[in-house]
C-alpha cells in the first residue's frame, strides 16, 4: 500500500514517524509524499497546545475532502488526551502514543478491510521502552536517537505527562548499538531526544544517568558528533560537566529549559529549580567548556505574571547571556492547572515577547561576535547564498565558499557575522 505520513509538533514526532516509514518499507510498502496520492493517509499530532489540536483537525478534514476513498487515520498525542473530540472526526484509524509498530498492523487491518478501529492504552499503565529504529533528519548527515519517553514533572501549563506516560528508559547497550549502526550507515552527527532525556536511567536498575548513557553513545560511535536534547537544569552537576568535557565528540551546545526568570513564575509552573539553580548550572557549563552555547525555551505571559515578575525574567536572561532562545507567548492547554489560572491579556503577552526576543537578538549577536576568529570544524548540509552552509559544534550556522561539500567536515576559520549567521574560510586539510 502507499502511505502518506504529516508529521506535527517535537523532535520526538519527527522521530517516531521516520522510524514508522523506515518500518512501512521493510513491509513492502510504499512512503509517498503527503501531496500526492496514497492509500493511507496518517497524522501524527501534536497536543502541547489548542492550536496544535487546532492544526490536526484541519490535516484530518483535508484528507476527508480531497481524498474521500483513502483511510484517514491519527495517532499521536491529540487522540491519546482528547479521544472524545477525536472520535466526532470522521478518521477510520484512532490511536495514541504507544506501540508504533501495532499502530502499522492497524493501518494495514484498516487498508485491507475498511474498517473503523480504535487502539488508545492507558499511557499512565506504560513500564516498557519501545524500540524503534533510530532514523536521519537528513540524507546521511545527522540522526536522531531516542533514548527515552515519558515525563512525570507534571508543570501546570503542560499536558505531555499525560499523553506520554511515565519514564521509560531505552536500554544502554541498545542505544550504544544504535548509535553504533548510524556511524556505519554514514551519519555524522547523532542528536540524543526524548520526551526528557535529563530523567533518562530512572526507571532502571543500577543507577544510571544519563551522563553514563553519553559515554557509551560517544565510545559506541567515535568520530561522530553527539548532541544533546533539551536538559533540565538539575542535570548538570559538577560530575557531570567533569565527565562531559572529557568527551571529545560531545557538542558544547546545551538546551537548558528555563520558560522564566522569576521564582515566584516558576514555582507556578511547578517547575522543579529556582533561577539560582539555573544559574549555577549556566556558570557549571561555562568553567568546564569554552565559550558553549547555552540555549534556552522562554513562556511570556504566563497566568498571573506581572509587569515586575516580567521585568525579573529579562534581567535574569541578560545576565545568563544565552547563546539562542525559543519565545512563546503563554497558549492555554485545556486540561492543564494553568488554564484554570488568571490569564493574561493577549496583547500583553505579545508585547512580552517582543521585548524578549528583542533581548534575545542581542545575546546571540553578542554569542556570534564571540565565535569571530575562532576556528570550527563545520559539518556542512546544504548549498546556500552561492556557498555551502553547515553548523559549528555550537550549533551556530556557517557559511562559507565550497561546493559539493554535504555531509563533509571542514575546519573554518569564522571571519565575520550579520548577527545571524557567521561567515568563514575554509582551511587547508
Amino acid at each position: 500500500m502507499r502511505v502518506a505520513i504529516y508529521t506535527l509538533g517535537c523532535k520526538v514526532n519527527q522521530y517516531e514517524t521516520q522510524a514508522m516509514e523506515q518500518s512501512l518499507r521493510a513491509r513492502g510498502h510504499q512512503v509517498v509524499d503527503f501531496d500526492g496520492e496514497a492509500d493511507a493517509y496518517v497524522v501524527n499530532s501534536c497536543s502541547v497546545t489548542a492550536v496544535s489540536d487546532q492544526k490536526s483537525r484541519q490535516v484530518l478534514h483535508r484528507i476527508r475532502r480531497e481524498h474521500p476513498g483513502a483511510v484517514a487515520a491519527v495517532c499521536g498525542c491529540y487522540p491519546q488526551t482528547h479521544a472524545d473530540e477525536v472520535r466526532k472526526l470522521d478518521v477510520d484509524l484512532i490511536a495514541g502514543t504507544g506501540d508504533r509498530t501495532g499502530f502499522l498492523d492497524l493501518l494495514e487491518q484498516a487498508v485491507a478491510e475498511k474498517r473503523h478501529i480504535e487502539a488508545i492504552d492507558q499511557s499512565f499503565e506504560r513500564r516498557i521502552f519501545e524500540i524503534l529504529p533510530a532514523g536521519g533528519m537528513e540524507a546521511r548527515t545527522r540522526a536522531m536517537l531516542k533514548v527515552e519517553d515519558g515525563c512525570v514533572n507534571f508543570c501546570t501549563y503542560c499536558i505531555i505527562p499525560y499523553a506520554r506516560g511515565p519514564v521509560r528508559s531505552a536500554p544502554l547497550e541498545t542505544a550504544a548499538a544504535q548509535a553504533a549502526q548510524l556511524k556505519a550507515e554514514g551519519y555524522r552527527e547523532i542528536v540524543v531526544t526524548g520526551i526528557e532525556i535529563s530523567s533518562w536511567g530512572r526507571d532502571l536498575k543500577g543507577g544510571q544517568t544519563l551522563i553514563d548513557l553519553l559515554e557509551a553513545v560517544c565510545a559506541a560511535a567515535p568520530g561522530v558528533r553527539i548532541r544533546l536534547g533539551s536538559l533540565e537544569p538539575r542535570t548538570i552537576t559538577e560530575d557531570f560537566c567533569r565527565r562531559a568535557a572529557a568527551l571529545p565528540d560531545l557538542c558544547p551546545q546545551f538546551h537548558l529549559s528555563l520558560q522564566s526568570g522569576c521564582d515566584t513564575t516558576l514555582k507556578r509552573m511547578n517547575r522543579k529549580y529556582d533561577t539560582a539553580r539555573f544559574a549555577q548550572s549556566v556558570a557549571l557549563l561555562s568553567q568546564y567548556f569554552e565559550h558553549p552555547a547555552i540555549t534556552t525555551d522562554l513562556i511570556t505571559g504566563f497566568p498571573e505574571e506581572t509587569e515586575g515578575e516580567f521585568a525579573q525574567t529579562l534581567d535574569f536572561i541578560r545576565r545568563c547571556g544565552f547563546a539562542q532562545m525559543h519565545i512563546f507567548p503563554y497558549s492555554i492547554r485545556p486540561g492543564t492547572p494553568a488554564a484554570r489560572m488568571k490569564q493574561v491579556p493577549k496583547h500583553v503577552k505579545a508585547q512580552r515577547a517582543a521585548l524578549a526576543a528583542e533581548a534575545a537578538a542581542e545575546m546571540h549577536r553578542a554569542y556570534l561576535e564571540g565565535c569571530v576568529g575562532q576556528t570550527y570544524p563545520v559539518l556542512f548540509e546544504q548549498p546556500k547564498d552561492g556557498g555551502f552552509s553547515g553548523h559549528a559544534p555550537n550549533y551556530m550556522e556557517v557559511l562559507a565558499e565550497g561546493r559539493d561539500l554535504h555531509n563533509v567536515v571542514k575546519n573554518v576559520r569564522v571571519t565575520g557575522t550579520d548577527g545571524v549567521v557567521l561567515f568563514g574560510e575554509i582551511l587547508e586539510d
